[in-house]
This record gives C-alpha cells, structure tokens and sequence, in this order.
C-alpha cells in the first residue's frame, strides 16, 4: 500500500498547502491537518503532543520547517515518525523529489594540504592553532611554507609537536636544506623535489611531491618519475599552475598531458595561484578548479588562506570535493546535491508572486507584519495594509512605528535582510539570517526576534503556546 504522510499546518497556510499537494499528483496517500494555530511557524513539537488527537492511520508526520523543538522526542511520545519539511511550501515537490535520492556528502578522495605561509615568524603555538583551524576546516595535511633568507631555527620543534597532535605534515621550501631538515624531523610530505635533488629522497622516508626541474619541461619530470619508480617510492606530481596571464591555459594542458603520461600517479595542484592572485569570489574558483581535479583524478591541492578575500578557501574547498566526489560518482552534473558553494545567489528566490502574497495578505486579520520579497520587490502587510518597494526608507513612512524604538529597529533589521536577498537573488525568510553557505560560520542567534515587536502587534499566540 502507498504511503500515508499526515501534513500538520496553521490556518494561513492550510489552501496553499493542499493546493500544492494536488498539483504534485503524490504517489502517496496525505492527510492534512490544520492544528488551531494561525502562523506555521509558530508551532512547536510540545504544542502538537498536546493538540494532536489524532494522526489518521498516517504512516509519518510532516511538519512545517520552521517548527522548532525536539521532533525526536516527540517521534518516541507518539509513537511514529515526525519530521520537518521544507520552510517553504513552494519547496514542497523538491523536497520529495530529492528526499530519496539526496546524495551523502561523507567520502571524498582528495587530499587538502593547507599552507601555513609564513611558519618560520610563527611560534609553535601560533603553528598549532592555525593547524587546528586549518583542520576544523577539512584540512589533511599541514604545509609549513619556509621563507627565502629567512631562519625556521624551531622547525623540527613545529613538526614534532604537530605530530604529537595527530597532523599529517610537508615542509614546502625551494631550499633542499630545509627539505632535508624537515624529512628527518619526521615530515610525511617534501613540497617540491625535482631531478637534481631527488638525494634528499633517498636520505629521508617523507614522500616527496615532483615538480619540473625547469618551469614547464615536462621530460624532466619524467625523467624524476622514472627515478622514483626505481626507488619502489611513492610520490605526487605537481606540473605547477599559473597564474591567469601568466601561462594559466598552458598549466592546464601539462595537467592534462601529465595525466596523459602518467595514468596513475598521484597528482597535486597548487589552487592558490588562483585563489590568491585573482581578486574575485573563492568559492567559484575553487569549485572550478576542484572540478578540473575530479576529470583528471588529482589526488590532493595545496591551498593557502593568505589574501583577506581568500579566508574561507579551506572550508570551500572542502565542500566542494565532497560534491564532485558524490557527482562523479552518480555520474551527474554538481547540482541539486548542495547549496553550500553559492553564497550570493539562490536556485530559487523568489517562492511567491505579489500575486500569491496578495492573496495571503486577504486572509490576514492580525496587526503582525509579514515580510516577503518576489520579483517585483519587497514587501511588508499585515491586516492594516500592503506596501511593496525596492529602498526600505520607502516603506518605513507606511509602517506606524515612529514612536516603537524596539520594533521599528526590529523592522530596520528584516527590511534591511529583504532588500540584500532582493538584490542578490537570495530567498529571504523573516527572522532567520540569511544563508551565505559555507562562506560564513553558522551561528545560532541567542536573541528572539519577537521580544522586539510591540505590545500588541506581536503574532497572536493561544494560551497554551509558548
């Protein structure tokens, strides 16, 4: 028998939702239930263990994104599944279609080395807490990049004390010195070996990452393949990527031929000459460059966080091996896995029409200010009026609230969040930050939004709702 899902909603929303239901032709059996309360958002799981009665011989519980509370527990009180849907109702197909086929984003195969760049002027505390960073991130291995002319006299102190923590280590340097130090300090990885100095290979067990002996000449370097194979040694390959204007096109086509040459060797590639050296968003570079990665089966990168715009390039990096990982393996396009690489824009923004909100704004008979965007603009309406505009200075003369300081800063603030999702493409949702993906920590607002709207034009709440 097909599935039966129970859909819990308020009362605004109840039309729309079976609305949307019908329109979908679900292959399951639904039951919906408006549960007395206005707003969808105001539900809350211990308002549904005491208010709903009766669950219809359903199968699960549906219940609407913004509800809050622990649906675990109340899952284990009931006695079937609860969970939430999607926080928009126009979601709702999506949120079906994806739901069985969403894929995990646990397995990658793509090393991340992460650069500390000026490790020599650092002490070890200061190493060992951007490793920790670094780490939390996605970070595998630590790079400690040396400085020409410049002493690294607690190298072998850094790395000892990395290890002791549990980090994966290369010493990156254009000094074979440095190179020989770092290896028998205990170094996993030497950042770069070329034919001329394959000796250090032979005087430490670190693995070594070839690069050519001279800029571009890919013989030399397999010439330092063949060495190493004779060695019965593992190695990486770094065929070096340029800068843009500085023989980026050409980097990518030895990439491409050392492939080519090399079916399985393992190959690195230096994504912060991209990253660092072009003055545009990270997340799109990386996710370019990870995905020319993926085609070529390049086993690891070495990024760096050094430039301010470049902060977050760690992290992006991360994700973005794990979504070419799931989609090579579904052998699909990187879309529709996860949202996380697109920090200013959205797939779908604008979820209503000024249509759609006009209708709902009919059925509103409370003082409480709703906020939405759609193509058209922004817009603010509660029982009293609908006022739509692209600057909120144009709406604030509309909203009453001249003399309320706590709710007209309460209202600054959402405006302010609308116009900037407005502008960009984002989808807007009132009270909630607006999501930047993995652009920007996550943090959990401590502040309730509500304790800044006035007496009296707060959302309606029943005795028993919190």
């Amino acid at each position: 028998m097909a599935e039966h899902i129970l859909f819990l909603t308020g009362k605004l929303a109840e039309k729309q939702l079976r609305q949307v239901l019908a329109d979908m032709e679900p292959e399951f059996q639904y039951t919906v239930h408006q549960l007395g309360v206005s707003v969808a958002a105001l539900m809350t799981a211990d308002m549904i263990r005491r208010r709903l009665k009766d669950t219809y011989g359903a199968d699960r519980v549906l219940v609407p994104g913004r509800c809050r509370g622990d649906l675990d527990q109340l899952s284990a009180a009931m006695g079937l599944p609860f969970e939430r849907g999607p926080e928009e109702l126009r979601d709702l197909p999506e949120f079906f279609g994806k739901k069985a086929r969403k894929p995990s984003l646990d397995r990658y195969d793509l090393l991340i080395f992460a650069e500390i760049t000026d490790a020599p002027r650092l002490p070890v505390d200061a190493i060992l807490r951007q490793a920790r960073d670094y780490r939390r991130d996605g970070a595998d291995v630590i790079d400690l990049g040396c400085l020409p002319a410049t002493p690294f006299d607690h190298m072998e102190t850094a790395i000892a004390a990395l290890r002791v923590e549990g980090f994966k280590v290369s010493v990156d340097s254009l000094e074979n010195d440095d190179l020989l130090r770092g290896g028998r300090a205990g170094a996993d990885y030497l950042l770069s070996l070329h034919e001329d100095s394959l000796w250090i290979a032979d005087e430490v067990a670190a693995t070594p990452v070839l690069i050519p002996a001279r800029h571009g000449d890919l013989d030399s370097l397999d010439r330092a393949v063949a060495a190493m194979l004779a060695r019965n040694r593992d190695f990486l390959l770094d065929p070096i990527l340029d800068p843009i204007h500085f023989g980026f096109s050409d980097s990518l086509v030895r990439y491409h031929e050392t492939r080519r040459r090399h079916p399985d060797a393992a190959i690195m590639m230096g994504v912060g000459n991209l990253t660092e050296l072009t003055h545009a968003d990270t997340i799109g570079i990386n996710a370019m460059l990870l995905g020319i990665c993926s085609e070529l089966n390049v086993g690891a990168i070495l990024t760096t966080q050094v430039s301010k715009h470049a902060r977050r390039a760690v992290r992006e990096a991360d994700l973005a091996r794990r979504i070419l990982f799931a989609a090579r393996e579904l052998n699909t396009l990187p879309k529709h896995i996860d949202d996380g690489l697109m920090a200013l824009h959205g797939r779908a923004p604008f979820p209503y029409s000024r249509a759609e909100l006009e209708e709902l704004w009919a059925q509103i008979k409370d003082p409480s200010f709703r906020i939405q965007t759609s193509p058209e603009g922004m817009h603010i309406f509660n029982r009293d009026g609908f006022h739509t505009a692209t600057d909120p200075f144009d709406l604030f003369p509309h909203l009453g609230v001249e003399h309320d300081g706590g709710h007209a800063f309460y209202l600054g603030v959402e405006l302010g969040r609308a116009q900037i999702a407005w502008q960009l493409g984002k989808r807007y949702t009132q009270d909630e930050a607006l999501d930047w993906g993995c652009a920007v920590e996550t943090q959990e607002s401590a502040v309730d939004p509500h304790v800044y709207k006035a007496a009296g034009t707060t959302l309606k709440k029943h005795k028993d709702e919190p």
